[in-house]
Parts: structure tokens; sequence; C-alpha cells
């Protein structure tokens, strides 16, 4: 007799690990601009989420001693509250301010989770950088002259900070989608965190392309004083979910200027 608890045949379990699509490279340009017309369809309330995303994040962060822990935490919840906001736009249904903390309402436990294991991850890539550009500068001293010494200060910084760099991209590849999953598809936090991973090597390309254009964007966004991030914040939750429908959705990705009201996604 088949086992009714067997993930394998359970239709809502293929439903919460659903199988990332590889798509090309130049997607990511079409994620962007979905998430600047998901900006569009309703700048006043993105740009007040964005005024209360950024105020919440710098008071957490004045929390004594566990402020940035409790912000590392705190960040796919608030995330997937804006996640949850584009997939009201996607349907056709109004975006309003609640939809930030929309998150606490949806697997709140869950996507704390997914921050704990965010948090772990970067103590862990600060760890391990801070070993092995320990090791260099202790190569250096071994080496016995003052210009050893110097050069193993040298390499140990640079090679701690391309470590550190390294693995913490790991962390954002891992983060990316792991709030959609979290909330769109109920998948449990660490397999989500893993999916999200496979599915940005998996499309490595794309993920490459969206990271340079993200790093420009961020620069142009800090020109105006600053306020550009106002924008930004929006545009690359819009991108997110872009992305996640796009990677992981059931049906292509459908452009949200072309949304009507009560269109599913």
């Amino acid at each position: 007799m088949t086992d009714p608890a067997a993930p394998a045949h359970h239709p809502h379990n293929a439903a919460r690990h659903p199988r990332p699509r590889h798509v090309s490279p130049f997607e990511s340009l079409v994620w962007l601009k979905a998430g600047w017309f998901y900006f569009a369809r309703n700048p006043g309330v993105w740009v007040a989420i964005s005024v209360i995303f950024i105020i919440m994040l710098f008071v957490l962060g004045l929390v004594p001693l566990l402020g940035w822990a409790v912000v590392l935490i705190g960040f796919p919840v608030m995330v997937a509250g804006m996640v949850l906001g584009c997939h009201a736009l996607a349907q056709g249904k109004p975006l309003r301010i609640e939809h930030l903390f929309a998150g606490l309402k949806v697997h709140a436990g869950n996507l704390s989770l997914v921050g704990v294991f965010y948090l772990l991850g970067g103590l862990i890539a600060g760890f391990v950088s801070v070993l092995v550009g320990g090791g260099a500068l202790l190569t250096g001293y071994i080496l016995g002259a003052l210009a050893g010494i110097g050069l193993g200060l040298v390499s140990g910084v640079l090679l701690g900070s391309i470590v550190f760099s390294v693995l913490w991209v790991l962390l954002i590849t891992a983060l990316w989608f792991a709030a959609p999953l979290v909330v769109l598809r109920d998948t449990p936090p660490l397999d989500a965190m893993k999916m999200s991973l496979s599915a940005c090597f998996g499309n490595f390309g794309a993920f490459v392309v969206l990271g340079v254009l993200i790093y420009v964007l961020i620069w142009v966004a800090m020109i105006p004083a600053g306020l550009g991030v106002l924008v930004l914040v929006p545009v690359l939750a819009g991108t997110v979910y872009a992305s996640y429908q796009d990677v992981f959705g059931d049906t292509a990705l459908v452009s949200p200027q072309a949304a009507a009201p009560g269109t599913a996604d």
C-alpha cells in the first residue's frame, strides 16, 4: 500500500518544490522592465512603502548590540510583503501600504527562519574570511622580513575581502527567490534557499547581467541625494517577483502593464 505521507507523490509537495526553468541572459532586462512597470502602477504608495521600509531598517539597526541581527532576520519578512504587493498588482488588485507588513501574516515564522539562516550565513562568511585573511598574514610573518609581513598584511586583507565577497554573493543568490517561494509556494525556508541558489546558478548568465545592472542602478539612485533609492527599492521588489514568475511560475511572465482587474497571474 502506498504511504500517503510520501513527499514524492504528494501534489502539494510538487507545488511547494517547483522546478526552475532556464532563461536567456537577456531576460534580466525583462525583469527590470517589469519591476519598473510594477512601480509605475502606483508610484505614490510604493514611495511610501520605501520610506517606511528604510526607516524601519534604520531604527532596527539602532537597537543596541543586536540591531544588525534584527535587520537581517526581519529583511526577508518585509521583502515578502513587497512581493505580495506585486502579486496583488499582477492580479489586478490594489496595492496598499499594509502590504509591507503582509509577511507577518503569511508564514512569518518561516520567513524569519530565512532571515536566521541569512544571519548565520553572514556570520560564517565573516568568520571564514577572517581565517583566510589571518592565514595569509601569518604566512607573511613566517617569511620573516618586514617586507614579508607587509606583503602578508596586504594579501591577507585582499584575500579575506575576496572570500567574503564570494560567500556574500552566494548568500544573496540563496535569498533572492526565498521570500516568494515561502509566501507564494509554501516552501520550507531551507528548501527555498537551496532552490533559490540552484535556480540562480542554473541561470548564471541572466544573474550576472542582472547583478551588473543593479550595481549601476544603485550608483545612479545615489546621485540625487540618495532619493533615487525610494524608486529603486520597489523596482527591485518588482524585479524579484518578475524573475520568480519567469523562473518558477506556472505560466510565462506577463507584463504588469497588461494585467487587468481580476486577471490571475
